[in-house]
């Protein structure tokens, strides 16, 4: 009996150490783990999340301080490396020095250092044009995006002008016979005369001739002397071939005296600008007396570069100002742009009338001239800032959710004011577009782009066939759009060469791109190569009218000036007919309807 009751002792003793030795190690192991968890982190880098280590430090790649990774409770540093590592698969191994160095293997790369390991889904990533940054790296790149707005497309168009004289409202004053000065009336340059006002008088011995004959045509009698009327209309004629003004004939008959001198006077208003007669001198016939200038109607020679010249259109308003006086502003219109184009400062004239009352506008002054030009009433506008130009092409990144960028080729068209572009493929109105730090983002897109390109070659080459069909298909040909033209064989999108005007007068211009014709503002419609060498020029004139909007009932068969305020005339093209049909396009192997009409456009 006392034998069992010791060994049942010793039995309960051993029972009780064995299971205090397990408690014990399984609350150690516990703890131990939870300690491991709160002892063990891991760093990574902003720029590069590839890049993972146990301990503090710099990333190889760029230089950044690593940051800690915050591990959720509960779990294990060595049982979230393992789980990582059971789930993501390494495709391939890269150097951190040089970023196109790529291998199957781990290995060392050409510097010497460690290849660090891009698992699958990071090459996926890598593939995707979408750039991923977190929100920490966007703030450390000071990355600021605007939205891509809609809204007329305007220019102004700013330069240097010189005032000139209004060459059609130059006078000379000149003599049709030899003679002496005998009296001059206006004595000084820059005087200013009215018409009919007296210049200067005359001693001519041809001219004292001349008035005697008339004297003695009028004065024998009519029905005794045979041909006597042919005598004195000869004789009348005489004089008014020597600019005998009627009045002076007049008083010529009513005196019957023939004058030593005859006064001549200013055939115009305006201010003599020219006096090259003093009193006394001898005088040839056709030499210059006087230049006489109206004022009330000045030219502005304005200088325009030749990329600036596509703004500039005919009766379009311009202003100027002058320096002298900085609190005005004069406004008139565009009246003629000269044929050529000077060869050294490689720009045009344009001619510009202004109205000149209270003479302000002097000729020989500068002026700053502006030509505000409306392109578009309503358009894509993107600002200058979120453009990357490159030798081919023109990219703008486009800030999506959740960190996320995306390049997009864009294709530009005029430059419109406060350093905004016209944008008319590649993004979409309300999207936002990044203005700051897309440099940073343009070589992370090269580098992924780059590192593809040696991995797969062909994969990468067919991409890039891709996107370039995609960036060279026009929009708007015909019924199909670019994303339509893209799914197109590349021989049918090449076949459309160029756009046309629809109306033969202007087929002669063929354009790049589709829109409207600049001239008749029809809707511009593609053809093939084989289509435009058929085409033949040609054009009509219907008839010249005044700039000015208040006097566009003014019309005339031939150039010249407004008689209502004389500035000069322009011309006005014929008006394009209304449509029958409208045109098919030639993508997709149709062919273009006879005629090629294409709905005007509502204006």
């Amino acid at each position: 009996m006392k034998v069992k009751s010791i060994f049942a002792v010793v039995v309960l003793l051993l029972a009780v150490g064995v299971g205090a030795y397990f408690l014990g190690r399984a609350t150690g192991h516990d703890r131990g783990s939870a300690a491991g968890t709160e002892e063990k982190t891991l760093y990574t880098c902003g720029m590069h999340p590839q890049v993972i280590q146990d301990h503090p430090g710099n990333c190889p790649i760029c230089g950044m301080k690593l940051q800690p990774i915050r591990k959720q409770a509960g779990t294990s540093a060595t049982a979230a490396s393992g789980a990582a590592a059971g789930e993501r698969k390494i495709k391939y191994y890269k150097s951190t020095m040089m970023p196109g160095e790529v291998r199957q293997t781990p290995g060392k790369d050409s510097m010497g250092m460690d290849m660090v390991p891009v698992y699958e889904d990071e090459a996926v990533a890598a593939q995707s044009q979408e750039i991923a940054i977190d929100p920490v790296t966007i703030q450390n790149m000071n990355i600021h995006t605007a939205l891509v707005t809609r809204g007329p497309l305007r220019w102004d168009v700013r330069t240097v002008g010189v005032i000139d004289y209004n060459e059609t409202a130059l006078a000379d004053v000149t003599t049709k016979f030899k003679g002496w000065i005998e009296k001059l009336y206006v004595n000084a340059t820059g005087q200013l005369v009215m018409r009919g006002d007296p210049l200067f008088e005359i001693y001519s011995p041809e001219l004292y001739s001349a008035q005697v004959e008339y004297l003695l045509a009028i004065g024998s009698p009519t029905k005794a002397t045979p041909g006597a009327d042919q005598i004195r209309n000869s004789a009348r004629t005489k004089l008014k071939f020597l600019d005998i003004s009627d009045e002076q004939i007049a008083e010529l008959e009513k005196t019957r005296q023939p004058q030593k001198t005859l006064r001549i006077l200013a055939p115009q208003d305006g201010f003599v600008i020219e006096k090259k007669v003093v009193e006394g001198q001898m005088v040839d016939a056709g030499m210059k007396l006087y230049r006489l200038a109206d004022l009330g109607l000045v030219w502005v020679q304005a200088q325009i570069y030749e990329q600036d010249l596509v703004y500039i259109k005919l009766g379009q308003e311009a202003t100027v100002t002058l320096s002298y006086l900085p609190d005005r502003e004069f406004r008139g219109r565009v009246t003629y742009i000269y044929p050529n184009v000077d060869e050294k400062t490689r720009t045009a004239r344009v001619r510009m009338e202004f109205h000149n009352p209270g003479y302000f506008l002097k000729p020989g002054m500068f002026a700053t001239v502006r030509v505000t030009s409306a392109l578009e009433p309503s358009t894509l506008l993107i600002p200058d800032m979120a453009i990357l130009r490159s030798g081919e092409k023109t990219t703008v990144f486009v800030a999506l959710d959740g960190g996320k960028f995306d390049p997009r080729t864009v294709t530009l068209g005029p430059q419109a004011e406060n350093d905004m572009y016209q944008v008319l493929n590649g993004v979409s109105e309300g999207e936002r577009i990044v203005t700051s730090g897309q440099f940073m983002l343009d070589s992370e897109s090269q580098l992924r782009e780059a590192i593809q390109k040696m991995l797969e070659p062909k994969q990468a080459s067919k991409r890039s066939e891709r996107r370039s069909v995609e960036t060279s298909a026009p929009q708007g040909v015909g019924a199909a759009s670019t994303l339509n033209a893209t799914n197109a064989p590349r021989a049918t999108i090449s076949a459309v060469a160029k756009y046309i005007c629809p109306m033969p007068e202007h087929v002669s211009i063929d354009y790049d791109h589709p829109g409207q014709c600049p001239i008749c503002g029809m809707t511009l419609v593609p053809v093939s190569p084989a289509t435009l060498k058929k085409l033949q020029p040609g054009g009509k004139l219907l008839y010249y009218t005044c700039p000015m909007p208040e006097h566009s009932d003014v019309r005339a068969d031939k150039p010249g000036n407004c008689p209502k305020c004389g500035m000069t005339l322009i011309p006005v093209m014929e008006a394009p007919p209304p449509p029958k049909s409208a045109p098919q396009s030639p993508v997709g192997g149709k062919t273009m309807p006879k005629g090629m009409g294409m709905p005007e456009p509502q204006r």
